[in-house]
């Protein structure tokens, strides 16, 4: 889905809000935490925390080493 949202200005820094349908769906709400990561084709904001996914994923990848290798044959 493809919303456009105002950029404001508050204080030092610029704010973006979230309208009410999307933050439901994302499960985000008042003093969350998300994640901006600028990628090649614009910004990701997310509510998980990108260092997290890595090692979750370095940790599967060393229990299921060998399946893995074997998928990739």
């Amino acid at each position: 889905m493809v919303r456009e949202i105002i950029l404001r200005q508050a204080g030092g820094s610029v704010t973006a809000t979230l309208p009410k349908d999307m933050a439901d769906r994302l499960h985000v709400g008042a003093g969350d935490k998300v994640y901006a990561i600028e990628t090649e084709r614009g910004v990701l904001l997310t509510p998980y925390d990108p260092d997290d996914a890595m090692q979750a994923f370095e940790e599967v990848r060393r229990q299921y080493r060998n399946t893995l290798r074997k998928l990739a044959e």
